[in-house]
């Protein structure tokens, strides 16, 4: 099985910048796709990045332009940077990993954005 677990939350301010971080453990070879999903109070989790072990992403329409995700395969970690912060991007933000077809989720880390 594949653990993972987030950090970086926090409260910032509209505008401002935060760096979430995911660090996989336990079977982690072959761990394919990476990425972060977020659930905002009362709502469904939505799909906020991605990135293969290639190095392609893929990006919300709603992030594109403010958010970059990066992985460093060696330390089986993979990053948001969240710049140009909206008070529309509160939520709990979760990382997620792909090996052999089945999924692995960390326990979220808590995002606040103030306006």
């Amino acid at each position: 099985q594949v653990q993972l677990v987030e950090s970086g939350g926090g409260s910032v301010q509209a505008g401002g910048s935060l760096r979430l971080s995911c660090a996989a453990s336990g079977s982690t070879r072959s761990i394919n796709t990476m990425g972060w999903y977020r659930q905002a109070p009362g709502k469904q989790r939505d799909f906020v990045a991605r990135i293969s072990t290639g190095g392609s992403t893929n990006y919300a329409d709603s992030v594109k332009g403010r958010f970059t995700i990066s992985r460093d395969n060696a330390k089986n970690t993979v990053y948001l940077q969240m710049n140009s912060l909206k008070p529309e991007d509160t939520a709990v933000y979760y990382c997620h990993a792909v090996r052999w077809g089945s999924d692995a989720w960390g326990q979220g880390t808590q995002v606040t954005v103030s306006s």
